[in-house]
């Protein structure tokens, strides 16, 4: 005890000493302490060189970190959650937007459980639900002019939640019993390791208005939800394949038309789908899906000829 009493009275000579050498205009490195601290110096083996400092010995808590600058964008202030005047009617728009997102996400882990159950057809449907969501979020913040970067944020969490991983469960959940768990884990854990590093990319890059880089993880999703959901007629180890491949689709760099550019086709390339629905929905379903997979690679292709 009288020891470390003592040590503590030479960490508070130390601060002490610096603050006078400050006052006194002393140079960096010499100490003005009392005459009795050379005693204490000898007595316990230090010097003036290797004593320990109050940062070396006491831990600094995290709640007394040193506040960071104040960035130029806040002037030190939080950036709000929703940027512009905040109006009430704003912020009941907000609200709507940000609620369409946590409805995807809720959606997302109701297809998790319901998948644990057994019930994948009902998984795919909450997974389907999951896209309309998605899509309408990010139509009614365009729309009321609310979007916002947290928004941005919660909407590539709530992807995350129920395309990068309720999708693959609902997948591994009806490949059970079809092919081997090992196979079905692999192909389920590419679509979700795939799906954050597209979320991820997409965060990160500069948006092209007539193209996404890869297969966009709302689509990948909305292909799985379809298969499960009408029963796709196809060998297990095929569809594992087409999982696969789909995960893969998702990180590459082939251009893929978004919705709005397809809505603009001319109406008669509409009809064949449409036809092909009322006679095969399932074959026309696989059709459309390769047919958009392959478009990518064939655009790519173009571009490096133009190029």
């Amino acid at each position: 005890m009288r020891r470390s009493s003592t040590f503590a009275r030479q960490v508070l000579l130390v601060r002490v000493g610096r603050r006078d050498g400050d006052l006194h205009g002393g140079t960096e490195g010499v100490l003005t302490e009392p005459r009795y601290a050379d005693r204490r110096r000898r007595r316990y083996g230090l010097n003036r060189f290797n004593r320990p400092s109050v940062e070396s010995v006491m831990p600094v808590s995290p709640a007394l970190a040193p506040v960071a600058e104040p960035d130029d964008q806040s002037n030190g202030r939080p950036i709000p959650l929703l940027p512009g005047e905040r109006t009430t009617s704003r912020r009941v728009k907000f609200a709507l937007v940000n609620a369409c997102t946590l409805s995807s996400l809720t959606l997302g882990m109701f297809a998790i459980f319901l998948a644990m159950q057994g019930d994948v057809r009902v998984a795919a449907i909450c997974l389907i639900a999951c896209v309309a969501f998605d899509g309408l979020d990010g139509a009614l913040a365009r729309k009321f002019g609310v979007a916002s970067p947290f928004g941005a944020q919660m909407d590539s969490l709530a992807d995350m939640c129920s395309f990068g991983l309720a999708a693959p469960v609902v997948v591994y959940a009806s490949l059970a019993g079809s092919v081997s768990t090992a196979a079905a884990a692999v192909a389920c854990a590419l679509v979700g390791a795939c799906a954050a590093i597209r979320l991820a990319r997409f965060n990160v890059s500069p948006k092209d208005g007539r193209f996404f880089c890869g297969v966009p993880t709302t689509m990948a999703a909305a292909v799985l939800a379809m298969t499960v959901a009408i029963g796709l007629p196809v060998p297990g180890p095929v569809l594992v394949a087409g999982v696969a491949l789909l995960a893969f689709a998702m990180v590459s760099s082939f251009p893929y038309a978004k919705l709005a550019r397809l809505v603009k086709l001319p109406a008669w390339l509409w009809l064949a789908p449409v036809i092909g629905a009322l006679v095969d929905i399932r074959l026309t379903f696989a059709l459309i899906v390769v047919g958009y997979l392959v478009s990518g690679p064939v655009l790519w292709l173009r571009q490096r000829r133009t190029a």
